[in-house]
């Protein structure tokens, strides 16, 4: 692609000279044309690399891509103006043609984007219109922009087994409309005619930025017409790339029928802050560290580095980053937060920007019988990986805290309280500390959803604790978001709460995955319920009343109104941290109840 650069750019200003001169080149000129050649490709050809050109995939380029084509086209043009200026006094180029770097200028973007949009064409050229031998009569739902680029990934696919048969949009003012060559038949209410007229076998859902309550009712239709399989696009969040294509269509999920109001985020403050920076992400193979390395590179991060001691989870994790966003610089270190030797190393080599800390141990029962291995990820690790951050001068240092830690009744929840109160500490900046509170996540790891989910997949009862448990509860995506959101507003020391909605009753979220599978409750599978497990509580509290946050410039995210540690509070932290690396688990809850008065659990009422 250089050497192919290299030519368009030395043919432009060849082309440049030819027709200033009416296609005759003065004798007095040939000299400047020849060292004019050198000049522009040396001039030009480093801006395609600045502008990082060469990283991308042309076969997939939208509309950003050209412009940064033309972009790099304008700066090229500059540096060779301002090189024709300097050299003016050199016999060579005292004569040289103003015109002719205008003519250049026309002719390289010409060139420099027909090659691009060329690679474009002849990469989806091959495919079009050739359909599988075993394709299956499809519907997509959706004939807005996201319709559309779905038309053209599965058209594009030559062994993708769907033939499109027709589009289904309630916009009256698409009906009858062409979208990539394929009709608009109609509005929903159709889909039972337009499945029986067409043999409709499978329907696509494309319309990502639509509320669970449409999808909720589209799915009820495109079942009521006897179609079984459903495919949909993902939320607006969950798009990491700007175009649609056939490997973001995915199974319906309960998740995406589930009550919850989409998060609107200011893009533009996220990019800003994340743009071109090196950013650390600990637990980065975990559920939420994942996607913050996705979320990370979506807003232009210059390198991430993804720390876990998951190998195998950071294995994945590079593949599907690598597949999402080709060219990127993607960085994975095997290292745990408990060893501060891994983290220095870390730190040393990468000099991360912005640090998010999102390692640490979740399982509430589990921490509640190994309270010192919970003291020494959640406490010691955030110990650790702070103080690198501090050491390192990065910009800023975001813990990723939760809901638990409000009046916590569990080990876990204490811990991460403790973690918050390690990030208030932190009185002066550099870095920017800040800590981030947020309740559950749907379909994360070890979420209710997918128990239940396994449950119902093999015909057992579903378990619930208590018919009374409720739960906040937000999908993966739009929580990464707001946590970047948060990262943008909050100061050193602040704890930022996330407005995760109304809390969803546990039962009812059972009821809905049942549902979700053609069942009935208690009527096909039992609901049974269990009674709550030790530091389980039947409703989460996002901050108490006293707490009651601050707004910031986000609707939905607030700071918590948290007294500071005072004088000798670390001191109390040195000691749990002692009692948890000598393995005594009944002192741990000694030392967590002196260091978080409001912390009440069955053991630590019974040390009290």
């Amino acid at each position: 692609m250089v050497l192919l650069d290299a030519i368009v750019v030395a043919g432009a200003i060849c082309l440049a000279f030819w027709l200033r001169f009416d296609a005759s080149v003065p004798s007095r000129f040939l000299g400047t044309l020849a060292w004019s050649v050198p000049l522009v490709v040396l001039a030009k050809l480093p801006t395609m690399f600045v502008f990082r050109l060469y990283r991308r995939s042309w076969r997939h380029a939208g509309a950003r891509a050209f412009t940064m084509v033309g972009i790099a086209c304008v700066v090229g043009s500059a540096v060779v103006a301002a090189a024709v200026f300097t050299l003016r006094t050199a016999p060579i180029f005292e004569a040289f043609p103003r015109s002719v770097l205008a003519i250049d200028f026309a002719f390289c973007v010409l060139g420099l984007g027909g090659v691009r949009l060329l690679a474009r064409l002849l990469g989806h050229a091959p495919a079009e219109g050739r359909v599988a031998a075993d394709a299956r009569n499809t519907l997509v739902i959706g004939g807005g922009d996201a319709g559309a680029q779905l038309v053209r990934a599965v058209r594009e696919e030559p062994r993708f087994p769907y033939r499109i048969v027709g589009i289904v949009d309630d916009d009256p003012k698409r009906q009858g409309l062409l979208v990539r060559g394929v009709r608009v038949l109609g509005p929903r209410k159709r889909i039972p005619q337009l499945v029986k007229e067409w043999e409709v076998e499978a329907v696509m859902i494309a319309i990502p930025s639509a509320s669970p309550a449409v999808v909720r009712e589209t799915v009820q239709i495109v079942r009521e017409s006897g179609v079984r399989e459903t495919k949909i696009v993902p939320y607006l969040s969950d798009l990491y790339a700007g175009e649609i294509t056939s490997a973001e269509l995915r199974e319906l999920r309960p998740e995406d029928l589930l009550r919850r109001d989409p998060v609107q985020i200011q893009e533009a403050s996220i990019r800003s802050f994340v743009e071109g920076k090196i950013v650390l992400v600990t637990g980065a193979a975990g559920s939420i560290g994942s996607e913050l390395c996705r979320q990370i590179l979506v807003f232009g991060a210059e390198r991430l580095v993804a720390f876990d001691f998951n190998e195998t989870g950071l294995f994945d994790l590079h593949a599907d980053l690598a597949r999402r966003f080709p060219g990127r610089e993607i960085v994975v270190v095997v290292g745990d937060v408990r060893d501060r030797s891994s983290l220095r190393r870390a730190f040393d080599r990468f000099s991360p920007n912005l640090v998010y800390h999102a390692a640490a141990y979740k399982h509430v029962p589990m921490m509640e019988a190994y309270p010192a291995e919970a003291v020494k990820v959640n406490v010691v690790g955030t110990q650790n990986t702070l103080e690198e951050a501090c050491r390192s001068g990065c910009e800023a240092f975001v813990l990723i805290s939760s809901d638990k830690a409000v009046r916590p009744s569990s080990v876990m929840g204490a811990t991460k309280r403790v973690a918050e109160m390690i990030v208030q500490e932190r009185r002066d900046p550099p870095p920017r500390c800040i800590a981030v509170r947020f309740g559950n996540v749907l379909g994360s790891r070890g979420s209710v959803l997918r128990t239940f989910q396994n449950q119902v997949e093999r015909r057992l009862p579903v378990t619930v604790t208590d018919p009374g448990m409720r739960r906040y509860f937000m999908v993966t995506s739009e929580a990464v978001q707001l946590v970047l959101q948060a990262s943008v507003a909050g100061v050193t020391g602040d704890v930022l709460v996330l407005d995760m909605g109304e809390p969803v009753g546990i039962v009812d979220l059972a009821r809905d995955v049942i549902r979700f599978y053609g069942y009935e409750p208690d009527v096909d599978i039992p609901i049974v319920y269990t009674g709550l497990r030790p530091g389980e509580k039947l409703a989460e509290d996002l901050f108490t009343e006293s707490e009651m946050g601050d707004a910031t410039a986000h609707e939905r995210v607030f700071i918590a109104k948290l007294q500071r540690p005072g004088v000798g509070w670390s001191d109390g932290v040195d000691r749990l941290v002692e009692i948890a690396e000598a393995g005594e688990d009944g002192a741990v809850f000694e030392s967590l109840h002196d260091l978080v008065p409001d912390f009440q659990s069955p053991e630590s009422d019974a040390v009290s």
